[in-house]
């Protein structure tokens, strides 16, 4: 299928005219909107995208869906080229790739079956983290769904409960429980839909921000869960956060990728959506993506050269990949 999808677009070539390129952003942020990426024949070979992006070192891009296929592995050229985590499919929410003794982890949040999941980069279960242990916290309902995972430097687990009650949990490096922070709140040091989860390395001491939904903000704590305070950028609905240098890249469910230089300022949005009928909506159909312009950017980030990738909260599944331009 993927080489009829090749051979489709060679066709294409031939019988129509080059198309301009087209740009966004500027300066060191300038990037060129790859149309042509992935190399699938159609995007609803993807499944419906609710999940993330992240690389391996060797330059390898995974993929989460919603579909029987949970997580697709492409090359950088766009080439479908494994699929793993099927045992895991339908669920898989938030993504982070990490190394543990010097090999490769790929950990996912699993929204259906309530648990953090560890695989090793072919698939294989290494460890499960499911509801934690924290008295009074959950009960008999047990409505933990967590949304993202990240890691600190020391091996420190961070997990956010962003669909179920708002809390973020901490762990230590060997997985065991010490507390948890926020719940559902507006004020600072409380949470609406915590949803995305960074540990910021760009400054010693490394920090927890958090993407805090549905209260249009992030928040920055202390590895120890102790409040610093929010970041002073106007936000619509972030749900992600990703760092390359000085810079954070942030995926806002409302139609637009925002970037932020080293001082937490803003640089510039990118692809943002004019048609506020399409923002934050799921079942946009193909007929009316527009190249240049974002519909529900769930996650984003780069990869080791400067890529920026950004995946919609999409029914038919949408991934972009933004092309860094060297000038």
């Amino acid at each position: 299928m993927i080489l009829a999808g090749l051979l489709a677009l060679a066709l294409a070539d031939e019988s129509m005219p080059a198309q301009p390129e087209l740009r966004l952003g500027s300066g060191a942020q300038l990037y060129t909107w790859e149309s042509a990426w992935p190399l699938a024949p159609d995007h609803e070979r993807l499944g419906p995208t609710h999940a993330g992006v992240v690389f391996d070192k060797s330059g390898r891009i995974y993929v989460g869906t919603n579909s029987p296929r949970a997580v697709l592995v492409f090359d950088e050229a766009g080439n479908l080229l494994l699929t793993i985590g099927e045992q895991f499919a339908r669920g898989i929410h938030g993504m982070l790739m990490v190394e543990r003794d010097g090999e490769e982890q790929l950990l996912l949040t699993q929204l259906r079956t309530q648990e953090v999941i560890a695989l090793s980069l072919d698939g294989e279960l290494l460890w499960r983290l499911g509801i934690p242990d924290a008295e009074g916290l959950y009960g008999e309902e047990q409505k933990f769904h967590p949304t993202s995972v990240a890691m600190a430097p020391d091996g420190r687990l961070f997990v956010a409960d962003g669909y179920g009650r708002s809390w973020v949990h901490l762990y230590d490096a060997n997985r065991n429980y010490l507390r948890s922070i926020g719940g559902l709140g507006a004020n600072l040091g409380k949470f609406n839909i915590p949803h995305g989860l960074m540990v910021d390395t760009r400054e010693e001491p490394a920090t927890l921000l958090v993407a805090d939904r549905a209260n249009h903000r992030i928040q920055r704590f202390s590895l120890e869960g102790e409040l610093i305070g929010k970041l002073d950028v106007e936000f619509r609905r972030p749900c992600s956060i990703f760092g390359r240098g000085k810079n954070l890249v942030i995926a806002d469910l409302d139609g637009r990728v925002t970037i932020l230089d080293e001082n937490d300022q803003l640089l510039l949005h990118l692809g943002d959506n004019p048609d506020t009928d399409q923002r934050g909506q799921f079942k946009i159909p193909t007929s009316d993506w527009k190249n240049g312009t974002f519909l529900s950017p769930h996650h984003a980030a780069w990869d080791a050269t400067g890529n920026l990738f950004v995946l919609d909260w999409n029914l038919y599944g949408r991934v972009t990949k933004l092309t860094r331009v060297n000038e």
